[in-house]
């Protein structure tokens, strides 16, 4: 399903994954459920991040 994307994803990408819109996203982000860095003012989502947040609010072990 990931394998289409960069080992990291803009914001635009993870929205598209996670199917779900930016202000829902940055929610996440700024919370720091979802693990991600920022590099100046854009975030940079890292790929097994998404997996390990699909998976944990899933209960999936694996992906």
């Amino acid at each position: 399903m990931l394998e289409q994307y960069d080992d990291l994803l803009t914001a635009e990408e993870a929205c598209e994954v996670l199917k779900m819109g930016k202000n829902a996203l940055y929610a996440l982000l700024g919370s720091g459920e979802l693990k991600a860095f920022r590099n100046g003012r854009v975030w940079r989502i890292p790929k097994q991040s998404v997996i390990e947040f699909i998976c944990g609010k899933s209960k999936l072990t694996s992906f």
